[in-house]
């Protein structure tokens, strides 16, 4: 991980299980996760969502800096790790969560994605997709920005 900025990955019970290395100088790849690690079992910030929720409402997004951007906005968030959603993933979201709002990155896999993704929760949640900016991700807007966008229910 030399080299990298270390984000700790956290089960839903609040158990470290892996360690996330993005690059901080442009190398590949860009995301080092340990090997044997399946991202697709565990929503990143999920313990800590469950902690902070008491409205039963998620945003969910793609990355861990998204995810952190959208805390700083005030608002229970959890991260996919990538643009798709696992079996595993939407159990938890659903067994946690009665309303889901999709917040993916601006561009043409993350409205796919987000598309996708709502498809699949809107028969068991309240789900609603937060419409980022083209080409923008969440953590590139500013806090108040985030707000703004979520706060259109």
């Amino acid at each position: 991980m030399s080299g990298r900025i270390v984000i700790p990955i956290n089960n839903e019970s609040g158990e470290l299980v892996a360690y996330a290395g993005r690059s901080i100088d442009g190398s590949e790849p860009k995301y080092r996760l340990p090997a044997g690690f399946k991202k697709g079992q565990v929503l990143y910030n999920l313990a800590r969502a469950l902690e902070e929720d008491s409205t039963g409402a998620v945003v969910l997004v793609e990355g861990f800096f998204d995810c952190m951007k959208v805390v700083q906005a005030e608002h229970v968030c959890v991260a996919l790790m990538g643009c798709s959603l696992s079996d595993e993933q939407e159990a938890q979201l659903v067994a946690h969560f009665r309303q889901v709002l999709i917040m993916l990155d601006g561009d043409e896999a993350g409205r796919r994605a987000a598309i996708e993704i709502a498809g699949r929760l809107v028969r068991r949640a309240w789900v609603r997709v937060v419409d980022v900016p083209a080409g923008k991700q969440p953590d590139q807007l500013l806090t108040q920005e985030v707000r703004e966008l979520l706060a259109k229910t």
